[in-house]
């Protein structure tokens, strides 16, 4: 059998500290975002912002370009809005993709040190079968997508291009990012320290308390 059910159970079961304190660090950089976009002139909720992604993208994922569906697509953040990452929820960096790919992409925006490009968009797009391990998932994937190699590095530098040629319009938008990345690192560092620490202190006294009325005491001399 060659699926590992226990080391599949027991991954899933320690990922939990990390998924709520990433989850805490997602929630500053929206309202770090939210707080920004008062001074901005554009938002992403803005109709000229959608009119600008609908132009560019039509209804098609921003990455394979497979037509995008009630059921199957993702609001993208091209920088991902984490710790590694640090994007942020404003004009250029949001656009939509598939379920699929936001969900492979982030592998590359949860690497803390890129080896195939600077931003997480760029690297999950440079996955082209060439320069990665064999065993990479994310080169797996676009071999899923597009079998043949030519075909594929010709899709993938296509996509690439039209995102890089997308962000150009929203320069501004993205200095501000890009500045806001330098300021947040080390308090995102602090958020996400500070919640681990939670997990492992606060949680568990609530454990031992709640485990002190659910399981009865053993009687003395037993």
């Amino acid at each position: 059998m060659s699926f590992d059910t226990s080391a599949y159970l027991r991954r899933a079961t320690g990922r939990a500290k990390s998924d709520v304190a990433n989850k805490l660090v997602s929630m500053f950089l929206h309202d770090v975002s939210r707080r920004l976009c008062g001074s901005l002139e554009l938002r992403v909720n803005d109709p000229r912002y959608a009119a600008a992604v609908a132009e560019a993208f039509g209804t098609n994922c921003c990455y394979c370009g497979l037509p995008l569906e009630r059921d199957r697509a993702a609001v993208e953040h091209l920088d991902g809005m984490n710790r590694f990452r640090v994007g942020l929820h404003i004009p250029g960096n949001v656009i939509l993709a598939c379920t699929r790919c936001n969900r492979e992409k982030r592998r590359d925006d949860s690497t803390p040190v890129l080896k195939l490009a600077q931003s997480g968009w760029e690297s999950f797009l440079s996955h082209n079968a060439d320069g990665c391990a064999s065993a990479c998932n994310s080169c797996g994937y676009w071999s899923s997508v597009w079998p043949g190699a030519a075909d594929r590095v010709s899709r993938l530098n296509a996509a690439r291009h039209r995102i890089a040629a997308f962000r150009e319009n929203y320069l501004p938008y993205l200095e501000l990012n890009a500045k806001a990345r330098t300021v947040l690192g080390q308090e995102i560092d602090a958020i996400y320290r500070d919640c681990q620490q939670f997990a492992t202190t606060r949680i568990k006294e609530a454990v031992e308390d709640v485990l002190r009325e659910l399981i009865p005491a053993k009687p003395s001399g037993v």
